[in-house]
């Protein structure tokens, strides 16, 4: 589907939505680690509350905070995911859910997408939701895991975006997260779609110049680091994970230069903050 039909779409399910069901809400899944105040420590204040400007209801909004340094299916995990959006759905009475996920978690929710038996509560989550947003998701792993496994140079240079040797680490090593891909999660080639859309946005590139404006947004030192470890990956990548990865399950929503002011490009750190336009786009998502 492309970037022209997509907004069509999600006029028409929200018509739908707002004269049948319900309430509209918007979940933001962080990526890897463990979190206890995901709005400020991962997303940002600025990024969340200018997504949540395209709710009717801006109070419809959650922002998870779970121990995604687990294995995906762990209670701490999926569970706590699981827990979190039951709780906000039937509280908020939401009826058409935008979930919006970052880097590993997308794999958590995928993995709740494609086991709709594993918990009590993942039936209704999967029929409330709408869609998924997944920024920059590691839907096939990445080498970089692989290198921090190995406790080499990596180890110290990404703790700041993946923590250490922990499980979820150790999970998204690209052989590990085939297995998973082939026999436990929905959504990749050959295998049976994902109940409701996995879209995909795709960072391709680490603006690192010093003389580059996109390179300041987020953090200068953050773009750093990811120039450095992107010279271990393709050149199609955000400095944590390849294109291929990003786009290896669901469906593509865009290529970040297809979409971002000026055709800027994001990398795995920018795709989790209002960077070029990125908060503008999830906002009128929605």
């Amino acid at each position: 589907m492309t970037m022209i039909r997509r907004p069509l779409l999600a006029a028409l399910l929200l018509v739908a939505c707002s004269s049948v069901w319900g309430a509209t809400g918007v979940a933001f899944v962080h990526g890897t680690g463990s979190q206890s105040n995901a709005l400020n420590d991962y997303w940002t204040t600025s990024m969340v509350n200018s997504v949540r400007q395209g709710l009717s209801n801006q109070n419809n909004y959650t922002v998870i905070n779970c121990d995604f340094e687990q294995y995906m299916w762990t209670a701490g995990a999926a569970g706590c995911l699981a827990g979190q959006l039951h709780s906000f759905i039937t509280s908020h009475n939401i009826t058409d859910l935008v979930v919006i996920t970052h880097s590993n978690g997308g794999n958590v929710m995928r993995w709740i997408m494609s086991n709709p038996t594993w918990d009590s509560r993942y039936p209704l989550i999967i029929q409330r939701t709408r869609w998924v947003n997944a920024l920059a998701p590691s839907s096939l792993g990445t080498p970089l895991a692989e290198a921090v496994m190995q406790g080499n140079i990596f180890e110290s240079a990404l703790g700041w975006i993946l923590g250490y040797q922990n499980d979820a680490v150790r999970m998204q090593q690209p052989s590990w997260m085939a297995f998973y891909n082939d026999s436990w999660l929905l959504g990749t080639a050959g295998r049976p779609n994902l109940p409701k859309g996995f879209w995909n946005v795709v960072g391709s590139d680490v603006p690192a110049a010093l003389w580059n404006p996109a390179a300041y947004c987020g953090g200068y030192h953050y773009q750093v680091g990811l120039a450095i470890t992107k010279a271990w990956l393709s050149s199609c990548s955000d400095g944590f994970l390849e294109c291929s990865s990003q786009n290896g399950a669901g469906s593509l929503w865009f290529y970040d230069h297809w979409a971002t002011n000026s055709g800027r490009r994001l990398s795995h750190h920018q795709s989790r903050r209002n960077c070029h336009g990125l908060d503008v786009i999830l906002r009128n998502d929605l």
